[in-house]
């Protein structure tokens, strides 16, 4: 299979590079890379969480930052934007915005994955000013206009 490259850079010593947990995964895992044991986030409350890469992603494509499921729904642990985003000429640290949704205290310890990271295509666009838009059926129809009745 030719896949596309991404190079990635330890910055720090335990760095892991992401992995994907099985054959046809979409999200690779990202790894803590942290200066202490571990890091506790009280509930309600948002830290970032380094990994201790960088990334060069190609021209065109994104890298995605979504939660890991089982810290998740387990754990109530969550990237803080719900997605993050690293364009493709970002070259510093990526950082995990943790935020804990739950109500007790959370521990992320070091070397733990925190997070699974896209790499995915997208379209750049040049946006125009219009007077006009073409019509639908559904037209302004939004939040759940397209249920059922």
């Amino acid at each position: 299979m030719n896949r596309p490259k991404v190079k990635v850079k330890k910055l720090r010593e335990g760095a892991v590079i992401p992995t994907y947990g099985s054959e046809y995964a979409a999200g690779a895992d990202l790894y803590a890379c942290t200066d202490t044991p571990s890091v506790t986030i009280a509930p309600g409350e948002t830290k970032f969480i380094p990994t201790g890469i960088s990334l060069e992603i190609p021209v065109g494509y994104g890298g995605f930052i979504y939660a890991r499921s089982g810290i998740a729904s387990k754990r109530g642990l969550a990237p803080a934007n719900k997605v993050g985003v690293v364009d493709s000429d970002y070259r510093g640290e990526v950082m995990v915005a943790l935020h804990n949704h739950g109500t007790a205290e959370a521990s992320i310890e070091n070397g733990e994955r925190v997070a699974q990271l896209v790499i995915a295509p997208f379209l750049a666009v040049d946006f125009t000013e219009s007077d006009e838009l073409t019509g639908t059926v559904r037209g302004e129809g939004g939040f759940g206009s397209t249920g059922k009745k």
